[in-house]
């Protein structure tokens, strides 16, 4: 993990805030961090989604302190944000099927709770502010590739979410006049990814169940597709967007994906290939709010951001069962 470089800018003067960083993405964006001696790096994490096998990871290095707090309380917001000069926003609850049940809990953490952050980012004279959207903001917009230029209606109130914080961050751009940059993921995955819940992620799910010979279940036909995209891809986008030294590249929002599209089954038959398994999925009904095809066009974040994606589906899902396999 992390033997690309993803930044040619010394960062051993820099101190940099990460939201969410015991979970998930976040987790991966403050490990690169410190394995590349930042001077500081601070994660603010709740641990509802976080984990405590990625904080002591962290732990290893002596540039890493950790707040153990929510986004939705301002002050806490401030205390993480004070002496900070970048904040990689990543803490969020995700989940389509389960913002459909619990919309007003969704509303709270990600929408309050990124004011709050961005409003104490500014309070603190933070220099860059990036932050995770999403590909859910596409809606029932068809066309593909999906151009950050055009969106549909949302179709889910996580969708909701994330198109407000690309609405509040273009609103305080132009207001307090700070640094911001939005990425809608596309499908993220990798290690340490969570592959337990009724809302763990589809790639996680699938390895658990063929490893463990536990049903696993398609939406659908299975030919619905996605743009899925290694983790290491996303780091990129973090590191480059913070340290980013173009200014036409700010006070916008970038496709972060590989740029190909596989359906769920093939999904499948490659986890089950790889891991030597002769198991069926068994199909149900298509879930509300699901979106049928997801494809990026990356040629925006490329251009602004010199994001190049490293790590194919492919090898992607190799080192993922590879991962789940030896821990």
């Amino acid at each position: 993990m992390h033997e690309n470089i993803f930044h040619h800018t010394d960062i051993s003067n820099k101190t940099f805030l990460v939201t969410g960083g015991a979970g998930f993405i976040g987790g991966h964006i403050a490990e690169y961090l410190l394995k590349h001696h930042a001077k500081k790096v601070r994660v603010l994490d709740n641990m509802v989604n976080g984990f405590e096998s990625t904080i002591s990871i962290l732990n290893k290095y002596t540039a890493f302190e950790f707040i153990k707090g929510d986004i939705r309380d301002f002050e806490t917001c401030k205390k993480a944000c004070d002496g900070i000069e970048y904040v990689s926003h990543q803490a969020a609850l995700g989940s389509v099927p389960r913002s459909i049940l619990e919309p007003m809990y969704f509303n709270d953490v990600n929408v309050g709770g990124f004011v709050n952050i961005l409003k104490a980012s500014i309070e603190c004279n933070v220099k860059c502010f990036v932050y995770a959207s999403s590909s859910s903001v596409y809606g029932d917009e068809i066309s593909l590739p999906k151009k950050e230029d055009k969106v549909g209606n949302c179709l889910s109130p996580y969708a909701v979410t994330k198109k407000t914080n690309e609405l509040y961050a273009q609103v305080f751009s132009e207001v307090y006049g700070i640094k911001l940059m939005g990425f809608r993921y596309f499908n993220i995955f990798g290690p340490r990814q969570n592959p337990n819940g009724p809302y763990a992620a589809v790639i996680p799910l699938f390895i658990n169940g063929i490893k463990n010979k536990t049903p696993v279940y398609i939406n659908g036909d299975g030919e619905q597709t996605r743009d899925f995209t290694y983790v290491d891809n996303a780091v990129q986008a973090n590191i480059k967007g913070m340290l980013c030294d173009n200014t036409e590249a700010f006070n916008k929002v970038y496709n972060i994906a590989f740029g190909e599209k596989y359906s769920i089954n093939q999904l499948f038959s490659l986890c089950a290939n790889e891991l030597n398994a002769q198991m069926k999925p068994i199909y149900r009904d298509s879930r509300i709010g699901d979106v049928r095809d997801s494809l990026a066009d990356i040629s925006l974040a490329n251009k602004m951001l010199g994001y190049t994606p490293v790590s194919t589906f492919i090898t992607g899902i190799i080192n993922t069962i590879h991962h789940l396999n030896n821990n």
